[in-house]
């Protein structure tokens, strides 16, 4: 299963949104007590499409599509050296397919561990140390191709012109991720283990004040960051979010209304993952269940089988198929087959998000 990494300075809220997040009640401290294990969850993703197919089917079961997360311990300058937890924090964040960056806009009580609050200063902290442990793994790896012997190394020459450009990247202050690096550069650089390379979701935790008026510090920074490294940006204010969690539907519609919200932030953060993580769902509906199934974008027909059983891949025959779209305009699973909208599909298609999907098999 693809994992996500939830990453930042100390005390800037990430154990509260990874909660919010796995609904889980991990301790949140209201101090930095150099906490070096991380807490590992299940997050819900939730999906409009699949509460109007609940609505459709009345489901004796109702199973969404999940993601793995990680409550990274807090990083702190020289984490790349080893200072603070900087060790075991390389070592999880590289456990990770993607991350989500969380830097604190809000105030209040809770100390700072640089004792100000400036999100563009903790975005660039972490940023610094993720850049300098890549380079010492592409430096490294340089040393290595031009003291050894070279006629060892195969494609010694286009390795070595590689390595030199992602070292000069770095150097520039850069993450991996921003090279235009072909599809076979991605694949051959992804077993280095690179922190820069892996996709990123950044987050800024403000509290209920910013929130309401929209601005918080290094606002118009922090989001031509997010625009020049292609990273999603997400506003969320941990407290409020909370808050929310407490109240019943409709104390929880009233006040998500005085906040001119249509749906929790949280919410966004769970989709812009399961996005930036690079997968989609298909759907299964009927009586028995409504349930979103979580492939990798570009699967086949074939590959989305296996989701859901071996037997049903291997024993693979047809897919029988119809976009949710479709689906909802015809109203029913009957009209949509008198209408013509489903379509069976062989092996080799290439499943959308928000198919739904019937598969016939024989074993």
């Amino acid at each position: 299963m693809l994992t996500s990494g939830i990453i930042g300075l100390p005390m800037v809220g990430k154990t509260t949104i990874f909660n919010l997040l796995t609904e889980s009640q991990t301790e949140v401290s209201s101090f930095y007590s150099g906490k070096v294990s991380s807490n590992v969850g299940m997050a819900r993703v939730p999906d409009k499409r699949m509460q109007r197919l609940k609505e459709m089917f009345s489901p004796q079961k109702y199973t969404r599509a999940v993601i793995q997360v990680t409550d990274v311990p807090g990083l702190v300058a020289g984490s790349s050296e080893g200072k603070g937890t900087g060790n075991k924090f390389l070592a999880d964040v590289r456990q990770v397919d993607a991350l989500i960056q969380v830097v604190r806009a809000f105030g209040g009580s809770v100390p700072h561990i640089e004792d100000s609050i400036d999100p563009v200063r903790d975005y660039n902290i972490l940023t610094t140390e993720l850049i300098l442990a890549d380079l010492q793994v592409m430096e490294g790896r340089k040393e290595r191709l031009t003291t050894g012997k070279k006629k060892k190394v195969e494609n010694y020459e286009e390795d070595l012109a590689l390595t030199e450009k992602c070292i000069a990247v770095l150097e520039d202050g850069k993450p991996i991720s921003s090279l235009d690096l072909s599809a076979e550069e991605r694949l051959f650089i992804r077993d280095f283990g690179l922190l820069t390379q892996k996709p990123m979701l950044l987050v800024v935790n403000v509290d209920e004040d910013q929130y309401r008026n929209k601005s918080y510090p290094g606002k118009d920074e922090l989001e031509a960051l997010a625009n020049d490294f292609n990273y999603p940006l997400v506003v969320i204010c941990g407290q409020l979010e909370m808050d929310l969690i407490q109240l019943d539907s409709e104390e929880k519609a009233l006040f998500m209304d005085d906040l001119g919200i249509t749906e929790p932030g949280i919410n966004l953060i769970a989709r812009s993952t399961y996005k930036l993580l690079g997968l989609i769902s298909f759907f299964t509906v009927g009586e028995d269940e409504v349930r979103a199934w979580t492939i990798r974008k570009g699967e086949n027909a074939k590959e989305a089988a296996s989701a859901i059983h071996s037997d049903i891949s291997r024993g693979f025959i047809r897919a029988e198929v119809v976009s949710y779209e479709d689906f909802i305009k015809a109203g029913s699973e009957s009209k949509a087959k008198d209408m013509g909208v489903f379509r069976l599909e062989g092996k080799d298609y290439t499943v959308c998000d928000g198919d739904i999907i019937s598969f016939r098999f024989n074993v």
